[in-house]
């Protein structure tokens, strides 16, 4: 039976199979995702996530196994992540932007815990600038280090930095230790720094459910991407962020939000992460938020 996605959940879930906890082999994660993009639900589905350190065994594997992305789309759209600092960006964006069987979709680098973070993010800025060619229709995103207990002044410089070239930003939600997970408060303190700056953000990790909870296996409390979007939601209209970020009945999480809010929401909160697509999309079929399609 065909379902509908509703238009505020397209491109929600970047697939990032490959990256722990998932671990996906590199074969069998691009397999998968040619499947999720062939799927009811591909609407939800946005780009396979690579790092720089696997970007050349993914071309190599695409080069000898072109079926793997044929016949859904002519190249294989990704996001690039980069490990290292600024000095990696340019061999990455160059390695991948002339590969025919791969289109650079994204890029997402990450700014040094250094002492003086503004000038890190200054370097940055400069070496993206240095690739506008190449980046031209690319979505970059920078991570800015962990914030613990509430932004520093150099993080805020730092953001301060990125928002006058308009970068948007990237926020950690979680790992595979508990002390890699946010609080609420933490968390917000981020999503208010960058909407106070008009940053789109994305955010990666842990982010496996639509709402806050506590995974049985490991005990951690995991953020919900809903709790995230609602985050938004309320920072935007003068709410609690935190407060939106700590629920956990759906009823009350979703209370005042439409298809049309949830949309405006989507400019801001762009998309996470995830090594896997169908947990959040089970989450989203059992709160009803994807429905089977009206047959007359």
């Amino acid at each position: 039976m065909a379902i509908v996605i509703p238009p505020w959940l397209a491109n929600l879930v970047d697939d990032a199979a490959i990256f722990p906890p998932g671990n996906l082999p590199l074969d069998r994660a691009v397999a998968a995702h040619r499947e999720h993009k062939t799927s009811e639900y591909a609407a939800m589905v946005g780009n396979f996530v690579v790092s720089d350190v696997k970007i050349a065994d993914l071309i190599d594997l695409l080069d000898d196994d072109p079926s793997l992305v044929e016949p859904v789309e002519t190249s294989l759209a990704i996001t690039l992540v980069v490990t290292g600092g600024a000095g990696a960006i340019e061999p990455a964006v160059r390695w991948a932007s002339r590969a025919p069987t791969v289109q650079l979709s994204g890029l997402e680098c990450a700014l040094r815990d250094e002492d003086d973070l503004a000038h890190n993010a200054g370097r940055v800025c400069s070496m993206l600038d240095s690739l506008e060619e190449e980046l031209a229709g690319v979505d970059v995103f920078v991570e800015p280090p962990r914030v613990v207990d509430r932004p520093s002044h150099g993080w805020l410089l730092a953001a301060d930095e990125l928002a006058m070239r308009e970068l948007p930003l990237k926020f950690r939600t979680g790992g595979v230790a508990a002390e890699a997970f946010p609080t609420p408060a933490e968390l917000a303190a981020c999503i208010t720094a960058a909407l106070d700056r008009e940053l789109p953000f994305k955010c990666t990790a842990g982010l496996h459910h639509a709402l806050r909870q506590i995974d049985p296996e490991t005990g951690f409390t995991h953020h919900g991407f809903l709790n995230v979007l609602a985050a938004t939601r309320a920072c935007l209209d003068g709410g609690s962020t935190e407060g939106a970020l700590a629920l956990t009945e759906p009823a009350e999480l979703l209370d005042g939000l439409d298809g049309d809010a949830l949309a405006r929401t989507r400019r801001w909160f762009t998309s996470f992460g995830s090594c896997s697509i169908l947990e959040p999309h089970d989450d989203l079929v059992e709160l009803g938020l994807i429905e089977p399609e009206a047959t007359a």
